[in-house]
């Protein structure tokens, strides 16, 4: 396995990773009540609950991404 497959790899991860995310804001953002309703037929919460565990898994995700695809993408070019 070439550095550079192993860089194309994790720039793939992260562009379908941050697309991921931008949907999931984007959802939030223009579908607020859509998708609470949709959550809200399976599980009890209040629109505040709902807002906090939403935009506290955002930034856990976007934590995520910064550890496994930018952080070893950004070392191996500095190694490579």
């Amino acid at each position: 396995m070439t550095t550079d497959l192993v860089l194309g790899v994790l720039g793939w991860c992260m562009v379908i990773n941050f697309g991921i995310l931008l949907f999931w804001w984007v959802c939030l953002m223009t579908a607020h009540d859509w998708v609470y309703n949709f959550h809200g037929k399976w599980f009890k919460l209040s629109v505040e609950k709902f807002d906090e565990i939403h935009y506290n898994s955002i930034a856990m995700f976007k934590i995520l991404i910064f550890i496994f695809n930018l952080a070893p993408y950004f070392a191996l070019r500095i190694a490579g």
